[in-house]
């Protein structure tokens, strides 16, 4: 699913680019608009005891992204676990893609700070996309 960002000056740096920890908001954010795509918010995960949370991120810089650039951020399901999925992301700019990222979120408990299944509706979506995504 793709997501759309405009760089403002509050995301960047003294050299006029994207401040690298302002690439960690743009995924978050794709992968939150993702999960509301799906058919879930975060508070309703929030109230039912439940969260996602980042166990793992690794990021690769290709390109900066500058002032006033219209990125896509674009996510997908990479793997599927009963407490876990990897998510694919990647930024781009038109036909250059800027950074790539794989991120693995874990369901948690958020009475007991533990992982715990997700629930199967959720995971029949995830499943659903990743079958969608490879075939």
């Amino acid at each position: 699913m793709d997501f759309p960002i405009r760089v403002y000056y509050e995301d960047t740096d003294a050299g006029g680019v994207v401040y690298h920890a302002n690439y960690l908001h743009f995924f978050e954010r794709a992968r939150t608009e993702f999960l509301r795509q799906c058919g879930f918010s975060q508070n309703l995960l929030l109230v039912s005891g439940l969260a996602f949370v980042v166990k793992k991120m690794t990021i690769d810089y290709k390109m900066a992204a500058r002032l006033d650039d219209l990125l896509t951020v674009k996510t997908k399901v990479m793997e599927l676990g009963k407490a876990k999925v990897v998510f694919s992301q990647s930024i781009w700019r038109e036909q250059d893609c800027l950074s790539q990222a794989t991120v693995v979120v874990a369901s948690v408990d958020l009475n007991q700070m533990k992982p715990v299944a997700m629930p199967e509706e959720i995971r029949q979506i995830f499943k659903q996309l990743l079958i969608s995504e490879f075939s």
